[in-house]
């Protein structure tokens, strides 16, 4: 697991802003993008616009048990990065999903300052904490991003294509 590493150019990562950039961007990429700023019940809200891209992408309705399962990992990030973000990062802003044939991205922007990390040691019968380590847990990896001299980050986390 990295929080902090930077993706190469033709990962999963953001959509170059600039028009000459674009040619490093692979052609199959997709992104969706909900801001979250003024939403009410943002984790409900987060978790449908993620289930609506599953939907659109061809990820659900699930033919198999392991698609059905890669679907509900994304659902489970998506909320539990958003929820994170509600809890301890003075909300989220945006959420970001993108996808390649191999995989999947999840972003969400936030406000806050501080560094998530799963709870260690982790302990399973104990309540709540337990949102980052099922994160680490479910993604191909997952980090932080950050820009210098500005408020808030980018937590994102990356799943893999279901078989």
């Amino acid at each position: 697991m990295s929080t902090t590493r930077q993706h190469p150019p033709g990962d999963l990562g953001r959509e170059p802003d600039e028009a000459g950039a674009a040619s490093t961007v692979p052609a199959e990429r997709q992104w969706r993008t909900l801001s979250l700023a003024q939403a009410s019940g943002i984790v409900p809200t987060a978790r449908d616009f993620a289930r609506q891209a599953l939907h659109d992408w061809g990820w659900l309705p699930a033919s198999t048990a392991d698609r059905r399962a890669a679907a509900e990992d994304v659902l489970l990030v998506v909320s539990e990065l958003v929820t994170n973000a509600c809890l301890h990062a003075e909300g989220p802003e945006e959420l970001r999903i993108g996808r390649t044939p191999k995989g999947l991205r999840v972003e969400v922007v936030d406000r806050g300052a501080g560094q998530p990390a799963p709870r260690t040691p982790h302990r399973a019968g104990r309540p709540g904490g337990h949102g980052m380590f099922i994160v680490q847990r479910l993604c191909l990896d997952w980090g932080v991003l950050r820009t210098p001299d500005a408020p808030g980050k980018t937590v994102w986390a990356e799943l893999a294509a279901p078989a």
